[in-house]
């Protein structure tokens, strides 16, 4: 037997699953995820506590860029990564109270 939590659970990502798959959707969820990552490594590299990668980065300003396309990467990466992890999650949450509601069922 299902608790009303799980049937509510299987309602919302009955209606949900799909809209959850579009690409705004993990946009809005994983972004801040992301940028808090960002804004971490660039506190970290402002505040100059390794003197020796203080030091390589003020001696050569063309690493500036390509430190910036770095954490856009990683960002990138976390969004994709943290929302489709959430969402394969809840659809595992979402099988198995599917399986366990269809086996209460059968004779």
């Amino acid at each position: 037997m299902l608790t009303g939590e799980e049937k509510q659970f299987i309602e919302f990502w009955e209606k949900n699953r799909e809209k959850q798959k579009k690409v705004t959707r993990k946009l809005s969820i994983g972004l801040p995820l992301g940028l808090l990552f960002a804004a971490l490594i660039f506190i970290n590299i402002a505040a100059g506590w390794h003197k020796r990668a203080a030091m390589v980065l003020n001696a050569d300003p063309s690493l500036i860029p390509v430190l910036i396309i770095a954490v856009i990467l990683i960002v990138v990466f976390i969004v994709i990564f943290s929302v489709r992890h959430r969402w394969d999650m809840n659809e595992q949450h979402y099988r198995e109270l599917m399986s366990r509601s269809e086996s209460k069922h059968k004779p």
